[in-house]
């Protein structure tokens, strides 16, 4: 092998390791290796089957099929966009980068081309009144046409991007069929107390009470406070809900299904027999759904609401949003979940522990990439794996608004756990 070519092998490995120490690849172990399986090969001088990468780099099985599992071009895909990534945030001190052609498993090493002497800035030239106005005023022009063109450009971008979003297979259980979708809010049932004078005296919330009945059902355990609560016909949503039904709702809207919206507090049983549900709110208002959501986890909810607790790893998830003061940074949990209520229904619930989890969550569902990133991460390809699973982020902020997030947990749900403990009584 000539010295040149073994200073462009030394150089493509280096340029290699810079681009996974940056982090820019993400938590998932998928695309570093897959990178450094197609150097590599690369260097090697062959160009490796898609089944081959499968089996070596994703783990499956030799029963691959290349015809109906995208999970090797999707994580290529994803990992080509990413290089991409890491050379717009940090260039490339000598000129050079390693890509990923496209249509190709293969590493390449190519120099960015220099740029011509012609573009380099050059002196201004002097005011020349009449025809430098002359030439203002046509870039004040051309200045306005782009940015129409932008606009209009930046559109059709949104759309197509949208497009894409509503056929990804992981939407598919919601939005592949012509039953209506109804989207929960998960709200909380305010009631009041009174002081001596029979005046309220302040708001209450109560995780056990969440409706006029539980309201009812709280006096006749508790006599002596009974004349002291009074139902307000109240009830609050978190600021985050408003946040993701933004990014939610056009998602729907765009599938061209129908959609209604209802609260938690006044979803019956018959809604879910109806209907897809998507739900979007705080974990800890969940409420009817709690039960369905959590039968079939490897996680459950721990000390309190701010917890989750994985079965397996015996680790606590444990979100800080609510103790920080104003400036200070947190981390908070989203989870995200798929399974179904039934064998005409499905669930999907975009939630966390507060709103940053709960916001980075719907901004996820909301992105072809973290769409994608999320089918890679778990291995999911098939239907049936697709339509029971869950995701937990982990989310970082200041303020209540998330900054920055990972995916630290994938799960597949066990449907069977989920159908047994569908109890319809735990719906009105």
């Amino acid at each position: 092998m000539s010295k040149a070519r073994l200073t462009d092998t030394d150089r493509m490995r280096e340029l290699c390791r810079q681009i996974i120490e940056s982090g820019e690849l993400g938590r998932s172990r998928h695309y570093q290796a897959m990178l450094e399986y197609l150097l590599e090969s690369s260097i090697a001088g062959r160009v490796p089957k898609e089944i081959e990468l499968a089996i070596e780099v994703l783990g499956r099985g030799e029963d691959f099929d290349v015809t109906s599992d995208s999970s090797v071009r999707v994580c290529v895909h994803q990992l080509r966009k990413k290089l991409d990534s890491y050379y717009q945030k940090h260039g490339s001190e000598s000129g050079e980068q390693i890509a990923i052609p496209k249509g190709q498993y293969a590493v390449v090493l190519h120099s960015k081309a220099p740029i011509p002497e012609s573009s380099r800035s050059r002196k201004p030239e002097s005011w020349r009144p009449g025809l430098n106005s002359a030439l203002l005023a046509t870039a004040c022009l051309l200045l306005l046409l782009n940015l129409g063109y932008m606009a209009l450009n930046s559109e059709e971008t949104e759309a197509r991007q949208l497009g894409s979003v509503i056929h990804h297979p992981i939407w598919n259980s919601v939005l592949g069929d012509n039953r209506p979708v109804l989207l929960v809010m998960g709200d909380y049932y305010i009631f009041g107390e009174l002081n001596a004078n029979g005046n309220i005296a302040r708001m209450v919330r109560e995780f056990n009470v969440n409706s006029p009945r539980d309201l009812e059902d709280l006096r006749f355990s508790d006599i002596e406070k009974a004349e002291n609560y009074l139902d307000l016909d109240l009830s609050y949503m978190p600021e985050g809900s408003a946040f993701a039904l933004a990014r939610i709702v056009p998602i729907l809207e765009a599938s061209g299904k129908q959609v209604n919206i209802t609260m938690m507090s006044d979803l019956t049983m018959a809604d879910v027999r109806n209907n897809h549900i998507v739900y979007i709110g705080y974990i800890s208002a969940l409420e009817k759904l709690t039960q369905l959501s959590f039968a079939g986890s490897g996680l459950q909810i721990g000390r309190s609401y701010d917890e989750l607790f994985n079965r397996k790893t015996a680790e606590y998830y444990t979100s800080d949003a609510g103790l920080p003061e104003s400036g200070q940074s947190f981390r908070d949990y989203g989870l995200f979940a798929s399974y179904p209520a039934s064998q005409d229904t499905h669930v999907i619930l975009v939630t966390g522990m507060r709103d940053a989890g709960m916001m980075h969550t719907a901004q996820a569902l909301s992105s072809t990439e973290s769409l994608d990133d999320l089918m890679v991460s778990m291995d999911a390809d098939t239907e049936e794996a697709l339509s029971s699973f869950e995701a937990l982020f982990e989310v970082f902020g200041v303020d209540r608004m998330n900054f920055n997030g990972n995916l630290v947990y994938t799960n597949h749900l066990d449907t069977s756990k989920i159908w047994d403990s569908w109890q319809p009584s735990g719906i009105n």
